[in-house]
């Protein structure tokens, strides 16, 4: 797949879901136990299924502890792509860092 066309900066966390959401990156998924979940399709799919296309992170300008990692995924196997967020540094949330390191690095 390509990932050519995905910029290394779109701006903010809302404007670079925005701009991913323009070339394709139109789901949202979340981590349920050891699977993602994508509630707009109603579907549980495996992580191994999935790669990472482009990682974006992000730091709050006024709260260190406000910081978010924002995944660029895509399944060739699904034809579906969106993304996934995820806290980092203290606000990193150990199950989706767990279900990060199934998904294939691009």
């Amino acid at each position: 797949m390509l990932t050519n066309y995905l910029k290394e900066s779109y701006g903010t966390l809302s404007e670079t879901i925005n701009g991913l959401i323009k070339v394709g990156y139109t789901h949202d998924f979340n981590i349920k136990e050891d699977c993602l979940v994508c509630h707009q399709i109603d579907s549980i799919l495996s992580p191994h299924d999935f790669q990472i296309d482009k990682v974006y992170r992000f730091e709050g300008e006024s709260n260190p502890d406000d910081q978010s990692i924002l995944y660029a995924i895509s399944s060739t196997k699904f034809n579906i792509k969106g993304t996934l967020i995820n806290g980092y540094g203290i606000s990193s949330d150990d199950i989706t860092a767990k279900i990060i390191e199934k998904l294939k690095t691009n």
